[in-house]
């Protein structure tokens, strides 16, 4: 990835949003609690910055809401032109990436952007924004109850859910990068923990 230049304004300007991140192995319950913290707690001015996939939309999924839903050209392009903030390629022509003017306009307008990103765009993230941002790792139990998760969504195959664990395995790895971790053992002590270090975050 090249360098970013940051048009961004001034990380002290008290009318400009922060910017939270929360990465997560696929199943570990990262989308249910940014999905509470959103909903469950207004007064936190959240706002989620809309990915952009080259996946196809799941159930209800609407373009523009929970992604920005582009074909592989489409995304090749813009990478071209260096739109994104991060992007990666997940397997081959599956992209997710975030666009840069996107962010920029939600932090501007005083919304706390929200990204729901895999752990090396979480990452990515962090090293650009450094302390402007809150980067928080979701961790599953143990991988054997990830696999439960993942069987009991019934959205993949066997050799899928093979896969998604065995880069979850991996991903576990980066735990160490990101500012907190918090395990997710039991989801409602996991999402007032969230809660707890966003809320000091923002009122720092």
């Amino acid at each position: 990835m090249g360098t970013i230049k940051n048009t961004i304004s001034h990380p002290h300007n008290p009318a400009c949003g922060r910017l939270l991140i929360l990465s997560a192995p696929s199943g570990a319950g990262k989308s249910t609690i940014v999905q509470w913290l959103m909903k469950e707690h207004p007064e936190l001015k959240l706002a989620f910055s809309i990915s952009c996939t080259t996946r196809a939309p799941r159930g209800t999924e609407q373009n523009g809401v929970e992604y920005i839903f582009l074909s592989p050209e489409e995304f090749k392009e813009k990478i071209h032109n260096g739109e994104f903030l991060e992007f990666e390629e997940v397997y081959e022509n599956r992209f997710y990436g975030t666009l840069k003017s996107q962010v920029e306009n939600q932090v501007e307008a005083g919304q706390n952007v929200v990204f729901d990103v895999d752990v090396k765009g979480g990452c990515n993230i962090k090293k650009f924004y450094g302390e402007r941002a809150l980067s928080l790792f979701i961790q599953p139990p143990s991988v054997e109850e990830l696999r439960r998760r993942l069987v009991g969504r019934q959205t993949d195959s066997a050799e899928a859910i093979e896969n998604r664990l065995a880069k979850a395995s991996y991903e576990l790895t980066f735990a160490k990068n990101f500012d907190r971790v918090i395990v997710n053992d039991d989801l409602e002590k996991a999402k007032q923990e969230t809660y707890e270090i966003v809320k000091t975050f923002l009122e720092g």
